[in-house]
């Protein structure tokens, strides 16, 4: 832990990562209910998707409650900025492509995440740039660690956002499936959110981040629970 950077007590905007784990819980144990009632690769994924989530919201509850430090600053960097919606966009691949593309995808992309997670743990950190309370990648040493997370998570906006969109446009053709087309306009708008703090945490606006992940997980989670209304099995993203 440390005591260096923009000292003092941390702002109301801080503490939302302990509410996103709280609600990132809630929403993996409703997937992992569905997954073990009906099966489905995608919705293992998902579940994933959402433990990863939840575990990147984890480390910044921490940052808030006990100060920056080293291990929890590369773990939320690992989790959030290199996962982050990445198995939820793969869950939606899983869904949505061929298997033989949704299986080569997913070795690709948990390729990618392993690379880039054991770049993290190597690349050394400057701890006299970290902020008390507020994360950061401007303090690893060599920058190009950080090229590793736009290309991932252009991947997991592209298919997250563009499944959701796509089935949005079928099911709008359906007139009894209409709850679906906005279900999955919820989710392609919830998946948006979390880009645009991402953006915003990379030019230091780290609270950006914090508020849009909460906003853009209630949004996925409602549209989540209206896609799969009085349904056997989910259908849609």
């Amino acid at each position: 832990m440390i005591q260096a950077g923009a000292a003092g007590a941390p702002a109301l905007v801080h503490y939302l990562p302990l509410v996103t784990t709280v609600v990132s819980a809630i929403f993996a144990v409703v997937v992992f209910r569905r997954y073990r009632a009906k099966g489905g690769t995608h919705l293992l994924w998902w579940g994933l998707g959402m433990v990863a989530y939840g575990a990147g919201t984890v480390t910044e509850s921490l940052t808030t409650l006990l100060g920056w430090h080293e291990g929890i600053f590369r773990a939320w960097y690992i989790t959030g900025a290199l996962l982050g919606g990445a198995p939820l966009a793969q869950g939606t691949a899983f869904l949505l492509f061929p298997r033989w593309l949704a299986r080569t995808t997913a070795v690709l992309l948990v390729t990618a995440i392993v690379v880039a997670s054991i770049v993290v743990l190597r690349t050394p950190v400057d701890a006299s740039l970290a902020e008390v309370h507020r994360l950061s990648g401007a303090v690893f040493t060599r920058q190009g660690v950080r090229l590793f997370s736009p290309f991932i998570n252009t991947y997991a906006a592209v298919v997250l956002i563009g499944g959701a969109i796509l089935s949005a446009v079928r099911y709008a053709a359906v007139a009894d499936q209409r709850h679906r087309m906005w279900a999955n306009v919820s989710i392609a708008f919830g998946a948006l959110l979390p880009g645009i703090g991402g953006a915003s945490a990379r030019f230091g606006h780290v609270e950006v981040l914090y508020v849009t992940e909460l906003v853009g997980l209630l949004f996925i989670f409602a549209g989540y629970q209206v896609s799969t209304r009085g349904s056997a099995a989910p259908t849609g993203v």
